[in-house]
């Protein structure tokens, strides 16, 4: 399969593709990680993108597009889910366009659906681990040792990009320019709506039910 997972920020998209990815058996591609791996590295993509991203804007399409498309071709033949990717129109467009000329498409789209104060809430109180990328929650998730990592000892802390003003800034991003890519697909694809604001084990077992259920042509594998 391969599957688009849309949703505004803290909508839980990194979360559920890893779930999707141990239970099919597919590969997670995320933007978010893969356009901090560029930066982290120092490459051009990844210095271009930094001031976008500290400030909570939207990385410029063509950046995120050639980015994404070249893990895209790197990805197992098995499938792949897509995490943060397309966040505009163009970028589905483009997605659809390099797709095709591969001959392949997309298969599933999932729409997760939260609310506004969930979100703040579910950033903000975000810590990661700077060495290991490991990551915590403040108030669901926290660590053995308050601000330690459970994993390797280092101090937790909070991302440039998970402050609250940040955070606000993103969600106008979100409903300006990302909300709409699911009228895009809606017109081309068959969306399916995923209530994410409950625990997150009753939203996995609500996405396994409908990937489950899908017809055999949408769980093919190439």
């Amino acid at each position: 399969m391969r599957i688009v997972l849309l949703g505004a920020p803290g909508a839980g998209k990194g979360t559920h593709c890893k779930k999707i990815v141990e239970r099919f058996g597919l590969q997670h591609l995320s933007s978010g990680d893969i356009l901090r791996q560029e930066r982290t590295k120092g490459t051009e993509l990844g210095k271009k993108a930094q001031s976008f991203m500290d400030s909570g804007g939207l990385v410029p399409d063509q950046i995120v597009v050639d980015m994404m498309v070249s893990a895209i071709k790197q990805a197992s033949t098995k499938g792949f889910v897509l995490d943060g990717f397309p966040r505009t129109v163009n970028q589905a467009r483009q997605l659809d366009e390099s797709l095709t000329k591969a001959g392949r498409q997309i298969d599933v789209i999932l729409n997760l659906i939260v609310d506004d104060g969930m979100v703040v809430a579910r950033i903000t109180g975000r810590r990661s681990c700077p060495k290991c990328g490991a990551v915590y929650h403040i108030a669901n998730m926290k660590p053995k040792k308050d601000g330690i990592c459970d994993k390797c000892g280092s101090n937790l802390v909070q991302r440039p990009d998970d402050t609250e003003k940040v955070v606000e800034n993103r969600l106008k991003n979100y409903y300006d320019q990302t909300a709409p890519v699911v009228d895009y697909y809606k017109a081309n694809n068959t969306v399916y709506d995923v209530d994410a604001n409950g625990k997150p084990e009753d939203i996995a077992a609500e996405m396994f039910n409908m990937l489950e259920g899908l017809p055999a042509e949408q769980k093919r594998r190439s």
